[in-house]
Parts: structure tokens; sequence; C-alpha cells
């Protein structure tokens, strides 16, 4: 037979070889109606804030005093706020800090820390196990939001003391003036606490598969712990990981919104969905100028439901495996 009647063969057995995991998971997902449309909202979100320093018709802190509280116009498509500053560049920048803080919280706690200690904990078992188990557990009987307004109050005046020292002995400059110490804090208390729920899954799952052929056989030929962990338990559970990720996104945005609401967030003049809130949330506020409230309200609600339709229809197509 020839190379090219070979070739040929190949290229039409292609299409019947079996699909991929990840390809399975995707055409599931596809299939939901609520997912596609939870992802859709998130991504429009989540691009506005990652375009906003290019897109954005104004800055956030660029002000007119004299067109404070003005409704939708031509020149401020949502209306401008007290300080005449435009609506919807404050609703992108807030939209950027929302990224900011939901992926660098989840890519360290819920997909670098609590994954790691997860694998470690159930493969080594006993006192490894144990510790890891016991520090998770003291996390978990914290009250988890007292903490967190307990911690950022406590740590903020030394992250902004830390931060104006680096820049005094540093090329650095402008990271006080932009809000670098608040989001700092605030990344430090969420991951804190983040990596407690992605450890225990991750544990449960590994307990289960250390006990398998491939596993057993690999530890057989010499494997390291690190190499069994990472070539071997590592794939096997690499669903369960992408899904406490995705469940935890909202989680983290809503801790982050209520956090600023309460004054120990994200500060100004650092944009904030919870700031906008807050500025608003008075009746008289609310009566003179509604869209105050209702406009970073709206984005607030649309990310948030998006998320929980989002991790349902994952949470739905992972377990059908």
């Amino acid at each position: 037979m020839s190379a090219a009647a070979v070739g040929l063969e190949d290229a039409e057995a292609t299409p019947g070889r079996p699909a991929g995991p990840w390809l399975q998971l995707w055409r599931r997902l596809r299939r939901k109606r609520i997912a596609m449309i939870g992802l859709a909202v998130v991504l429009v979100i989540y691009l506005m804030g990652i375009t906003a320093q290019w897109t954005a018709p104004y800055s956030y802190r660029e002000q007119d005093l004299t067109r404070g509280l003005e409704g939708p116009s031509a020149d401020h498509f949502l209306g401008t706020d007290r300080l005449g500053r435009d609506m919807l560049s404050r609703v992108m920048y807030s939209a950027r800090t929302t990224v900011i803080i939901t992926l660098t919280v989840i890519v360290t706690g819920g997909m670098v820390i609590g994954p790691t200690l997860g694998l470690l904990s159930g493969y080594r078992g006993g006192w490894v196990d144990g510790v890891i188990g016991r520090v998770g557990d003291i996390f978990i009987a914290l009250p988890g939001l007292p903490m967190l307004i307990l911690i950022n109050a406590s740590l903020a005046p030394r992250v902004i003391e830390a931060t104006g020292w680096l820049e005094e002995n540093s090329l650095l400059s402008g990271l006080v003036q932009n809000g670098v110490p608040s989001y700092l804090t605030v990344f430090g208390a969420l991951s804190l606490f983040f990596w407690v729920g992605s450890m225990r899954i991750i544990r449960a799952q590994t307990l289960q598969i250390r006990e398998r052929d491939f596993v057993l056989a690999a530890q057989a030929m010499g494997a390291t712990t690190s190499h069994v962990i990472w070539r071997h338990l590592l794939p096997n559970v690499s669903f369960l990981l992408i899904l406490g990720a995705s469940t935890a996104l909202g989680a983290v945005a809503g801790s982050e919104l209520f956090l600023t609401w309460f004054g120990v967030g994200i500060q100004p003049p650092a944009p904030s969905f919870g700031a906008m809130i807050f500025e608003a949330g008075s009746v008289r506020t609310f009566q003179a100028s509604p869209h105050l409230l209702l406009v970073p309200s709206f984005f607030v609600v649309s990310l948030l439901f998006a998320f929980a339709l989002f991790g349902d229809a994952l949470n739905d197509a992972v377990r059908a495996r």
C-alpha cells in the first residue's frame, strides 16, 4: 500500500477517534443554554475590566464638578456621580478591580495552594495529612466575614507603610496613589481562606485515586512523591480543580464587594463596585439620583448570577463524566 493511501486512511480514521475528556466536557456545557448565557455575561464583564484602560471613555479619576449627578446623556452614557465622574468609566474600572482580585485569589489560593496541599495530604497521609487537615479545620471554624474585616482593618496601615517604603527605596512610583496597598491587603486576606475548600475536594479524590493500579505501579517502579503527584494524580483531579475554581469565583467577587462596602476593602480613589454601592446607598441619594445605585447594582447582580448559573451547569457537566 502506498504512503499516500496510508495517509488517507489515517485522515479518514481521525474523525472516528473518541474525543478527549476536555472536549467532551465542552460539548456537554455547550448543550446547556444556561451555561452559555452565564459564561457570556462573565466574559463580557471581564473583557470590560481587562480593556478598561484603553476603551473607557474617561479616566476613573477625571472629575467635572459642573456636571455632577447628571443622568444618562450623549457625553456620559450612564450618567455621572456627585463629583462629575463618568459612571460608565467607573463601572469598567470597577470590573477591572473584580478581575484582578478574583483571578489572583483563585490562581494562588484555589489553583495552587489548595490543590497542592490537597494532593500532598491525600497521597502522603499520616502526620502530613493530620497537620494540613487541622490547619484547614481552624480556618473553616473561624467566622469568615468578620475575620476578613478584622484582618483587612489591622493589616491595611502596615501594608501602606511597607508599600511607601518600597516606593522610596526603589524605582517604583505611584503604588500608594493607585491603591496598590488595598489590592494587596484584600488579596492576602481572601487567599488565607479560599484555599481550604479546594484542598478538601482534591484530598478526598486523591484518597481514592492513590489506591489505583497505575499509582501502585509507579510506586513499585520507584517513582518519587513529586513524580506521582504531578504526573499521575494531578491529571486525574484536574476536572475538580476547574470546577472548584469556577464555583469560587462568585464567592471571591462577593467577598471583595462586601469588604469594600464595609470600608476595609479597596480604598478610594481605586474604583470598586462595593465603593460605588456604598456611596449611593442612602435613601436621599437614591431618591435624588437613582442611577448611582442602579448602575453598579445591575452589574454586580448580573455577574454573581452568571457565576451561579455557569457554576451549576459546570458541576452537572463534570458529574456526568
